[in-house]
């Protein structure tokens, strides 16, 4: 299966979910009635009579979404690529009263501000809150269609960075940025290497319905929360050296991957409900999938997360089975792999997947039959 960063999306309805939300293909702002619908901001979906003030970033967590995952823009994309940059801005101007489509970061990021009414109701003086930024390497002539899209589609996004086509990594971190989504492979490669944590993201042909009262969003664990350790091992050694391995360093911690930080920041949300007796009902619920076997190499990664004073809500130990069924059942607004061949997977499924390129896995790609800690 090829996955396109910027593939058209297929709705799909899936009624075993009754706080489920249909996601449904539309338009990509192709045609001008687009706009008849059109609605002003509607704070009354954040329960609030005001917009709320804007966190400081060294007190919010901070996703960064480039507007290719946020929204489908395949068709301005393609004017770009044929015609040049010029005619591509006249587009984008002549096209700025027709909003883009939803994309595949489009309903994680209305779980996060689905989180962020939740706890405005719990702490109204708190800026502890996800805030998300748009990012893009556009022009700023673009930035009156993208306002209109956000406003169209009811967001609530007032950072924008508008790059020009320079590279957006020095200001994420500016914006302290803890979760960066792109469909732009390179950039995400080097916000890695950066220390900032980021992935690709994918549209499949199938899409899954989520939830829209819980933000889930499900893990990885070697080369993801964890280092690339443990698949270093399997390459140099096999199964069976990766086995002996594991047991032979059951108490020593895993080092830390590229998005542990994130699954902290999570963490630290998710505790906020807690002190409010909120545990059960937490609106953040996280996952751990991992092709690791409970009994032979489970136990160092549990071990490892708890010495961290983390924890995921679910950890399923798979052992090699496929992950794309266990993913459907949980339906994440995301799902985070540094193997192509897990993300494909997920994607047949109908899971929003991001990948994260980092550790060895992305100069050996993964086949099928191996069955390791990813």
């Amino acid at each position: 299966m090829n996955l396109d960063p910027v593939q058209v999306m297929k709705g799909q309805s899936n009624p075993k979910d009754p706080t489920a939300a249909p996601v449904t293909a539309s338009s990509n702002g192709d045609g001008k009635g687009a706009w008849e619908e059109k609605e002003e901001f509607d704070q009354g979906h954040l329960g609030l009579t005001t917009k709320p003030l804007l966190p400081k970033p060294e007190n919010a967590v901070t996703i960064a979404v480039s507007s290719r995952v946020l929204f489908r823009t395949e068709t301005e994309q393609k004017v770009y690529e044929q015609k040049g940059v010029e005619e591509y801005l006249r587009y984008q101007v002549e096209h700025e009263n027709e909003p883009f489509a939803p994309g595949p970061a489009f309903s994680f990021v209305k779980a996060l501000e689905a989180v962020n009414a939740r706890l405005r109701e719990l702490y109204p003086e708190s800026e502890e809150l996800f805030d998300i930024v748009l990012v893009t390497y556009n022009h700023a002539h673009v930035g009156v269609r993208l306002i209109n899209t956000i406003n169209h589609h009811n967001l609530f996004i007032e950072r924008f960075c508008m790059t020009g086509g320079s590279s957006p990594i020095g200001y994420l971190k500016a914006w302290q940025t803890n979760l960066y989504l792109s469909a732009d492979a390179e950039k995400v490669r080097e916000a890695l290497s950066e220390g900032i944590a980021a992935a690709t993201m994918f549209m499949s042909n199938k899409l899954t319905e989520v939830s829209q009262t819980q933000l889930r969003v499900a893990f990885d664990g070697d080369a993801v929360l964890f280092s690339d350790e443990s698949e270093r091992i399997f390459k140099a050694q096999g199964l069976d050296g990766f086995f002996q391995h594991e047991r032979d360093n059951e108490d020593i911690l895993l080092d830390r991957g590229p998005l542990k930080d994130f699954l902290a920041s999570l963490g630290k949300l998710q505790k906020k409900f807690y002190a409010k007796g909120h545990r059960l009902d937490c609106p953040i619920r996280t996952y751990l999938v991992t092709a690791r076997s409970a009994a032979s190499s489970g136990i160092r990664a549990l071990k490892t997360l708890r010495a961290w004073g983390l924890e995921t809500d679910e950890a399923l130990f798979l052992a090699g089975a496929p992950k794309g069924p266990m993913l459907e059942k949980i339906r994440p607004h995301i799902y985070f792999d540094d193997q192509m061949f897990h993300v494909e997977g997920a994607a047949e499924m109908g899971t929003v997947a991001a990948h994260v390129p980092y550790g060895i896995a992305q100069k050996h790609p993964h086949k099928k039959s191996l069955n390791t800690g990813n």
